[in-house]
């Protein structure tokens, strides 16, 4: 029960994060995107702000003997960077351009009522389940990693 608070902490905390640094805004988004036109690097600032608390966090985390809420920590041990994250990172970067949501803002933007969000999150689900349904077991790096950061887990599945 504890670790699903935590993860449901977690990830309010996340989608607040999102809504007020304004990722939940498509435009800004797609406006990042643009450098030759409308380009506002808000963006930026939100990935570098995130980067930084990600940076520290491992840190931390690599001090500890184990977990607030587990036996043990349950690290990556897949590493390789090989066709399908590249093609899986490639599809990831074409959809959130084009749409400016990625899966954290999509979600946390869900109770807008917004058909086309509803749309576009129907089809990242349908897609999460499909490759996990079609990609052998040996080859999907989802089987081979085990994901630990309850405020990535969707982003990262999506990506994969």
């Amino acid at each position: 029960m504890k670790q699903i608070l935590s993860a449901l902490l977690s990830g309010t905390i996340f989608g607040a994060g999102l809504a007020i640094a304004g990722m939940t805004n498509p435009k800004i988004v797609q406006d990042f995107l643009d450098p030759f036109g409308t380009w506002n690097p808000a963006l930026a600032f939100v990935m570098g702000g995130g980067l930084l608390v990600t940076i520290i966090g491992f840190w931390l985390l690599r001090r500890r003997m184990r977990p607030l809420f587990a036996k043990r920590f349950q690290w990556p041990s897949f590493t390789a960077i090989d066709a399908p994250l590249l093609s899986g990172a490639a599809l990831f970067g074409v959809g959130w351009g084009l749409s400016g949501y990625c899966p954290g803002p999509a979600l946390a933007s869900l109770s807008s009522g917004n058909f086309g969000l509803g749309l576009f999150v129907s089809a990242m689900l349908a897609g999460i389940v499909l490759t996990r349904h079609l990609l052998p077991k040996s080859e999907s790096a989802l089987d081979k990693t085990v994901i630990t950061s309850t405020n990535t887990h969707l982003a990262e599945s999506a990506v994969r």
